[in-house]
């Protein structure tokens, strides 16, 4: 058996020493390696560059998508919201599978990288629709005055608008095409009281304003301006405006964390998942650290499922737990797991 202090990397004893060296590969989903190298594997299938923050996060990986069975009642919601073209509203727990239905529909159903937009407290709709850098405009103007004050050709910021414009997740998802996009929002519960409101009307009408290009249709060539979406790529938008031909598979999850309005939640489809039980927790660790961790894991899988039923916990500090003790296998390995997975809701 090994000693309880030959995992340590950093052992307290204020002696400089190279043990950084003997420290093994991160985690998949803590791998900042190579990120955006040209030969990482950085695009899906339809050549769409991925978010690097969205391939490691938890529920992102392409193989979890791969493994994902969802349930009998989960399967008809989908569809359901497939059919009707409606919002699908996703409740429960941390690490029941919220974000990984995202992504596993667009996988199987051949529809590029998934639209992430996380919500935080002051996510406003701005933020998903689009973003206008006045600031970088203004100095561009400044710049070309002085470049024709001294003789020299400068750019035209004038009427150049759509080159400080860039459209956030949800302005991308509904853009023109023949296909949906498939756009996450994630963790709506935490947004402020406005935003679920503020919502209902992009949601239900498919398509949007932009007043920076409004303003200026009529003197731009077939009121048509190029601005860059959320995938980096360049499009045309014409008279200022944004409408969706297929309207987007669009996810929004949430944790129970708050309530929202009705008129929200009757235009969404509502899925609750429960649980998740030892079989897809099991898939869970398989996609992210490989068939012999979930063997070797199984024990403390089937504890993790012990302790949740009675305190809050999330399904990445079970991944924690289950890639150290395996990759430093040190003594005390299940106290070693009772320390990283530690209750979210623990009493005052």
């Amino acid at each position: 058996m090994n000693e309880p202090s030959e995992w340590l990397i950093y052992r307290g004893a204020g002696e400089p020493h190279g043990g950084i060296e003997q420290l093994p590969p991160p985690p998949p989903w803590r791998d900042f390696a190579g990120r955006g190298a040209p030969d990482s594997d950085d695009a899906d299938d339809d050549g769409l560059l991925t978010d690097g923050s969205a391939t490691r996060r938890l529920g992102g990986h392409r193989h979890l998508a791969e493994l994902h069975r969802p349930g009998a009642e989960e399967l008809e919601m989908i569809n359901a919201a497939l059919y009707l073209r409606r919002p699908l509203l996703v409740t429960g727990s941390p690490g029941a599978g919220k974000s990984t239905l995202a992504h596993s529909v667009a996988h199987e159903l051949g529809l590029g990288r998934v639209l992430r937009w996380p919500i935080v407290s002051r996510s406003t709709l701005l933020d998903g629709l689009y973003h206008y850098d006045a600031i970088a405009r203004l100095q561009d103007v400044q710049i070309a005055a002085h470049s024709a004050a001294a003789g020299t050709p400068g750019a035209d910021a004038a009427d150049n608008v759509g080159s400080y414009i860039r459209l956030g997740p949800l302005g991308t998802a509904l853009l023109p095409s023949d296909r949906p996009r498939v756009l996450l929002i994630d963790e709506l519960d935490k947004s402020d009281i406005d935003l679920p409101n503020d919502l209902l009307n992009v949601l239900e009408e498919g398509e949007f304003g932009i007043p920076e290009l409004e303003r200026i249709a009529d003197r731009l060539p077939d009121g048509e301006a190029e601005v860059l979406t959320d995938d980096g790529t360049r499009v045309t938008v014409k008279d200022g405006r944004v409408q969706c031909a297929a309207f987007p598979f669009v996810v929004l999850t949430s944790n129970g964390e708050r309530d929202f309005p009705a008129p929200l939640m009757r235009r969404c489809i509502h899925l609750e998942l429960g649980r998740p039980d030892h079989q897809r927790l099991a898939t869970f660790v398989r996609a992210h650290l490989g068939d012999e961790a979930a063997r070797s894991g199984d024990d403390l899988i089937a504890h993790f499922l012990e302790r949740s039923r009675s305190e809050l916990l999330a399904t990445d500090q079970l991944l924690n737990a289950i890639y150290l003790t395996d990759a430093a296998a040190p003594a005390g390995r299940d106290r070693l797991a009772d320390l990283l997975i530690q209750r979210l809701d623990r009493p005052r």
